[in-house]
C-alpha cells in the first residue's frame, strides 16, 4: 500500500502536468489568434460519428476557407485519409497507449506547419469522453459530440465535457425511429449542465442540420 508521501507525489505529478499543458494550451491559442485562425477542439467517444460530422462540415466550409485538421487516435491514420478526400489538409497524431490529445501535440504540429496557408483548424481528439476533460489545447471553441445510439443518459453521465464546452452536438438523429430516445431530455440535460452551451441535433448521414451547426461556428 502506498504511503502518504508516495500518494502526495503522485497528486504533485498530476498537477504538475495539468498546469504545464495549460500554459501550453495558452500558447497554442495565442499564436492561433496571431494567424487569425479559428480554431475547434472536437471531442466524443468512438462511433458518436465525428469523423462524418467533419467530413459534412469541411465540405462546405472549404469552399470558402483554407482548412487544416489535426486528427487524434491511437492508432492508424484511417481518419485523417477521410478527411483530405473532403478539400481539407490533414495530420494524423497517433497517441499510442495516451486515451487524449494533449496540448504539446497541437504545439507540435502548428509549430512545424506554415500557418499562414490556413484561416481554419479542427482538431479531432482520440474517441473518449473522459480523458481530454484533462487536456485543453488552446482552441477557441471545445464542441462535444454524442449520438442516440450511446443512450439517453449519456450527457448526463459526462457532464464535465459538457460544462467545458461551447457547442454540443447530438448526432444520428436520422435512427430515432428505429432507438427511441428522447432527444428533448437529452437537449435538457445539456443545458442543466451548462446554460450556455449551444445544442444541435444532427444527422451526418443526410446532412440534418449541419448548416445550422456551421453558422455557429462562426468562422
Amino acid at each position: 500500500m502506498a504511503d502518504k508521501r508516495e500518494i502526495s507525489r503522485i497528486i504533485e505529478l498530476n498537477e504538475d502536468l495539468i498546469n504545464n499543458n495549460d500554459r501550453l494550451a495558452g500558447e497554442n491559442n495565442q499564436i492561433l489568434k496571431k494567424h487569425d485562425i479559428s480554431s475547434f477542439d472536437i471531442v466524443g467517444a468512438i462511433g458518436a460519428g465525428k469523423t462524418a460530422l467533419l467530413e459534412r462540415i469541411i465540405e462546405k466550409v472549404s469552399k470558402e476557407h483554407q482548412v487544416f485538421v489535426i486528427n487524434g487516435d491511437v492508432a492508424t491514420r484511417i481518419d485523417a485519409d477521410r478527411i483530405e478526400k473532403h478539400g481539407a489538409k490533414s495530420i494524423q497524431v497517433n497517441t499510442g497507449r495516451e486515451c487524449a490529445l494533449n496540448a504539446y501535440h497541437i504545439s507540435r504540429v502548428i509549430n512545424n506547419i506554415d500557418l499562414t496557408e490556413y484561416d481554419v483548424l479542427f482538431i479531432e481528439n482520440v474517441g473518449n469522453l473522459i480523458c481530454p476533460s484533462d487536456f485543453i489545447l488552446g482552441a477557441t471553441k471545445r464542441i462535444v459530440v454524442v449520438s442516440i445510439t450511446e443512450g439517453e443518459w449519456v450527457i448526463k453521465k459526462h457532464p464535465l465535457l459538457f460544462k467545458m464546452s461551447d457547442i454540443a452536438v447530438i448526432n444520428k438523429i436520422d435512427l430515432n425511429d428505429i432507438i427511441n430516445i428522447d432527444i428533448d431530455e437529452m437537449i435538457n440535460d445539456a443545458k442543466e449542465i451548462n446554460p450556455n452551451i449551444k445544442v444541435f441535433t444532427t444527422s451526418a448521414t443526410t446532412g440534418e442540420n449541419i448548416q445550422e451547426l456551421i453558422k455557429a461556428l462562426e468562422i
